[in-house]
């Protein structure tokens, strides 16, 4: 299901700026849809390159740029500067916690904590539609 809305919110967004569409661009979609982790544009070229042996890290990278565009990911920069993409699509909304050590993310889906986030953006009058949030520290296993 996710993987035919990406496909066709990438289609949409390849027209509007007149790119043409590609098989390789789709199965980048296939499988940075199927990863259960958050992966950098490196961790997403060793998965493809095994399936398209012919395939560029600059191809994976771009494609990982116009699904940032498009809605289907997010590029979560991190203080080690490598950047780290996640689906958007098929996953529930959810924040991080990293660690500034070992680079590792922990997924929060809190309901309570995003009541306390809305209460905020209502104490301010801002009208919420969207957000982030990533805590830094020490995971157990490096604290």
């Amino acid at each position: 299901m996710a993987f035919a809305e990406g496909e066709r919110m990438l289609i949409e967004h390849i027209a509007k700026k007149e790119l043409r569409n590609s098989s390789s661009r789709s199965a980048i979609l296939a499988e940075f849809l199927k990863a259960d982790k958050h992966l950098t544009s490196e961790d997403l070229y060793k998965i493809i390159s095994t399936k398209i042996p012919t395939i560029g890290i600059a191809t994976v990278y771009r494609s990982l740029h116009l699904f940032c565009e498009c809605g289907i990911a997010r590029e979560l920069k991190m203080k080690d500067g490598i950047s780290r993409y996640e689906p958007l699509l098929g996953h529930e909304h959810h924040d991080h916690l990293v660690c500034r050590k070992c680079g590792k993310f922990i997924e929060i889906i809190d309901e309570e904590l995003e009541e306390i986030q809305k209460k905020i953006a209502d104490k301010h009058g801002f009208d919420l539609n969207n957000h982030k949030m990533e805590l830094y520290g020490l995971c157990s296993e490096c604290s």
